[in-house]
């Protein structure tokens, strides 16, 4: 395996043990043991378990910004129907995993903002970054007429990202996606004004 696919070897399955246990319970022997490698080749890319997982955060964040923007940025639909794609997509992902996982960045938010700065700031960055395509998409839909031209693109893609990381969390709670469809349905009608 090459360098930087070994690297990124670590990282996928860093991502997805984390996903499954959450941060403080999953192990650097544990991650080397499921990616088949030794441990020097751990500290060969990372100086700390607390360097790990702001690569895992970095990472998960790219590849998640890519698939954002296929759905955000797709100009052949309207703005409305692009956040359908990118709800349709989240149920998806969360009957997929069979309700075990949700965001890792919502996960890793709940779990780590409290108690590390570094982390802290990481998370808001990814966050408001999502939140920035959510308006940018929200606003398309304004200016096009899709939706009321009063509403706060803003505040909406606002109320978006934190409804939706909430939902995702009940979700996982419940073992159902009831709490993601419900707030499907109300930020459409209430907040975009759309059926």
């Amino acid at each position: 395996m090459a360098s930087n696919d070994t690297r990124n070897h670590i990282i996928q399955i860093g991502a997805d043990l984390i996903g499954q246990k959450g941060f403080g319970a999953t192990g650097i022997n544990a991650v080397l043991t499921e990616a088949g490698v030794p441990k020097g080749s751990f500290y060969h890319y990372f100086n700390s378990k607390h360097d790990f997982g702001l690569a895992v955060i970095e990472t998960f964040a790219e590849e998640y910004d890519v698939k954002l923007d296929q759905i955000l940025n797709d100009t052949s639909r309207s703005g409305v129907d692009r956040l359908r794609a990118y709800f349709d997509t989240g149920l998806e992902t969360m009957t997929g995993c069979e309700y075990t996982r949700g965001c890792l960045i919502g996960n890793l938010g709940q779990e780590l903002a409290g108690q590390n700065e570094d982390f802290r700031k990481r998370l808001d960055t990814v966050f408001q970054s999502w939140e920035k395509r959510f308006e940018r998409c929200i606003e398309e839909a304004r200016q096009s007429g899709d939706i009321d031209d009063s509403v706060n693109s803003s505040d909406v893609a606002s109320f978006l990202l934190s409804g939706w990381e909430g939902a995702i969390l009940r979700a996982k709670v419940l073992k159902s996606t009831e709490p993601m469809e419900r707030f499907v349905r109300v930020f459409f009608r209430q907040c975009l004004g759309v059926g």
